[in-house]
């Protein structure tokens, strides 16, 4: 087996021995003149000319020679030529023994990197010797000296076409049109300026070839920038069995596809992007191939420079065993110079691409193998968090696999930064997937005062709950929801109710009640007893007025808090999840198809969902059906009202030792207004300069509360 020491050492052996041949040759055009091939020598001169060589004697003209093959006396003194001149029969000599050192190069298990460039890029002979003579400039200082001896002139000391012509054997007219492979892929340069010929313009390398010829194979600089090699985490991890099927399945597709040789479009469908990396590298492992990845917003709109970009990256794929992975899950269709670039990046860049996006792309023309990566299932993540945590904490564990979504190696590496403790990998896990709501939604942190309660601790729980002040079957209705939310794995998983459920697996609710009555606190508390963040909805960031912008906006949210255990928290959810209306025009169509879109969103939404109205019979029917818990918030009774007013002031707040909380309780307000009061209220006091907040001062904040609401009142009500 060649190891890379011995290929380069026999490439070095090859060149040597090509540049030499190459030297043997321009040193007998410079020697001997410019002549013909021996093959255009042999033949008649009137059968040369109809067989087209009198392209030859053009060249003749152009180097300053006669027809007699006499080198003119001007173009022997344009270059001075001071070496030693060899004999024809001795560079016929060396010219052997150069050729025979080739020939023995090239037979070797893995060919000089000329051989297997020529044959990747199906280089005829001349074309090849053409390349060999543009490369030798950066190989071989020497040859620029003798190219202008060989051309009769000091300022030629380059490469040129028409020195190729006469140069090597069978040559091609055809070599440097812009179809054939030394132009079309790149591989040489041309230099011409003004009106100068084709034929006499300076030819050299790029410079990606030489360094390939040299045996040094790294990305063009010029491509590099828009890309960058792919990494994941724990890259040589083992898959868990869900992704490891869909890699059976893309090999399977490769392989076929490589038999007819058209490789494939692996379109990556879902929103697991470490899985996406992690079965893509993989997959570019088993078959050799490195992988780099490409934003697809970061693709040139303009044709041209397109078209250059996805022609290099071909040519990289011919030097390189290249893969592209073409990050697309944040190019939206409907913008059309994005759309547009990605379309014509997959239509004519014809190696092996794998498309990491949300939903599949059109690529009619090309062979495409579409597969979802989801994250590992729930009983997958679970039996990751045993092996981690060991077999003493499967709740914890159960508890993580049914309420975050992870990939096995965020598991692990939450494992082990968190040491095992119980608090440290829950808050490890909300802060790692913590969603980014782009401004759709507002993180509600949760209460000071409940920084020190521990939800799992049982008394910190009640005391928690005891905060909410509602009738017993509503708070009952709300423990519920807590409790569907902790058990969600033994049901769905262990039990298997999922396997006969597929849709609707989350949990939403209806908080249904007047304004103040406690929605947004209930809202809060469920989130503090889950450990849970909860984000709130901005309305004014998610409904647009254009068609189809609420739809994405609402996808991006949905999307977001997908996997990360986050309770979304609709406030005035009527004015999202209104009634459909008849259809009249074009306004109410898009107005129902928004709708339309809420109610399937919702009901693939895996997570718990709560929505909150001022104006429960302005929602539409098909929401209540797929709301699984609706919780009335009354207005509060008198007993409710004094339970509200012995809670509303915290303990830090001095209060009147006399403080009658009967009589406050009589005035009808909800929650929210006694909590607005007892602010106002303490406020006032400071204002007063008093050392408590009396009840007087209490009294005069909710007459001011109650002008505030236009609401009727007797001021018998109000006096001390």
């Amino acid at each position: 087996m060649t190891t890379p020491a011995d290929w380069q050492k026999t490439n070095e052996a090859y060149l040597v021995a090509a540049l030499a041949g190459l030297r043997l040759r321009l040193e007998r055009l410079g020697s001997d003149g410019l002549r013909l091939p021996s093959a255009v020598r042999s033949l008649p001169a009137r059968k040369s000319e109809r067989s087209g060589f009198f392209l030859f004697r053009w060249l003749r003209y152009l180097f300053g020679k006669s027809t007699s093959n006499e080198v003119s006396h001007t173009a022997v003194q344009a270059v001075e030529n001071s070496a030693p001149v060899m004999s024809d029969e001795k560079i016929s000599e060396e010219l052997a023994k150069a050729e025979a050192a080739m020939t023995a190069a090239e037979q070797n298990d893995l060919p000089p990197a000329l051989t297997i460039l020529c044959q990747r890029f199906a280089l005829s002979g001349f074309e090849q010797q053409l390349l060999l003579l543009c490369i030798a400039r950066d190989l071989d200082t020497r040859v620029d000296k003798l190219c202008a001896r060989a051309q009769h002139d000091a300022n030629r000391n380059f490469p040129t076409y028409a020195l190729a012509m006469v140069m090597f054997e069978e040559p091609l007219w055809d070599a440097l049109s812009p179809d054939r492979p030394l132009r079309y892929w790149n591989l040489i340069e041309i230099n011409q300026p003004g009106s100068q010929p084709l034929t006499l313009s300076a030819l050299r390398a790029d410079e990606r070839v030489v360094n390939y010829v040299k045996g040094l194979n790294h990305l063009d600089d010029r491509v590099a920038r828009w890309l960058a090699p792919l990494q994941a985490p724990n890259a040589d991890a083992e898959l868990p069995a869900s992704q490891q099927g869909a890699i059976e399945t893309i090999r399977t597709e490769i392989e076929h596809a490589i038999t007819k040789k058209q490789l494939p479009i692996v379109q990556l469908l879902g929103r697991d992007a470490v899985g996406k990396k992690l079965v893509s590298l993989q997959v570019a492992n088993e078959f050799r191939r490195l992988i780099y990845v490409l934003n697809a917003d970061d693709l040139p709109a303009q044709n041209a420079e397109l078209a250059t970009l996805i022609r290099l990256l071909r040519r990289e794929t011919q030097l390189l065993p290249l893969s592209i992975y073409v990050d697309a899950r944040d190019v939206d269709k409907a913008t059309e110079s994005r759309a547009a670039a990605l379309k014509r990046f997959l239509l004519d860049y014809e190696g092996l691409i794998f498309l990491d996006a949300i939903e599949p792309w059109p690529c009619a023309d090309r062979r495409v193998v579409s597969v979802n990566i989801a994250k590992p299932t729930a009983y997958e993540q679970y039996d990751a968090w045993v092996a981690q945590l060991g077999e003493s904490s499967a709740d914890l564990a159960e508890q993580l696999a049914g309420q975050f979504s992870l990939n096995l190696p965020a598991i692990n590496q939450i494992a082990d930064k968190s040491q095992g403790s119980r608090a440290a990998i829950w808050q490890t896990c909300r802060s790692s997937l913590r969603p980014t709501m782009n401004g759709l939604a507002q993180h509600l942190a949760p209460r000071r005062e409940w920084e020190d309660l521990d939800p799992q601790d049982p008394a910190h729980r009640q005391m928690i709950w005891d905060v909410l002040v509602l009738p017993e079957p509503d708070k009952r209705l709300l423990m519920q929801v807590a409790s569907q939310v902790a058990h969600r794995f033994k049901v769905y998983e262990t039990w298997k109710v999922s396997r006969s459920v597929n849709r609707g697996l989350g949990i939403s609710a209806l908080f249904a009640g007047e304004s103040g009555t406690g929605k947004t606190l209930a809202a809060e508390v469920l989130a503090k007893i889950l450990d849970l963040d909860l984000y709130r909805i901005d309305l004014s960031s998610v409904v647009n007025k254009y068609i189809g912008e609420t739809e994405k906006n609402l996808r991006r949210l949905f999307d977001a808090a997908e996997d990360s255990g986050v309770v979304l928290f609709f406030d005035e959810a009527d004015a999202l999840f209104g009634k459909r209306s008849e259809v009249k025009d074009s306004h109410d169509r898009y107005a129902n198809i928004e709708i339309n879109y809420l109610l399937q969103r919702l009901e693939a939404y895996n997570g718990l969902a709560i929505l909150a109205t001022n104006l429960k019979g302005a929602l539409d029917q098909a929401f209540m059906r797929r709301l699984r818990f609706v919780v009335n918030f009354p207005f509060p009774s008198l007993a409710e009202r004094l339970l509200i007013w012995k809670k509303a002031f915290p303990p830090g707040v001095p209060l009147d030792a006399n403080l009658n909380y009967d009589r406050l309780a009589k005035l009808n307000l909800t929650g929210g207004n006694i909590h607005s009061i007892a602010i106002n209220a303490a406020f006032l006091a400071a204002s007063h300069a008093s050392a408590a907040v009396p009840l007087p001062t209490i009294l005069e904040a909710a007459r001011d509360e109650l002008r505030k609401l236009d609401r009727q009142f007797s001021e018998a009500d109000f006096r001390p």
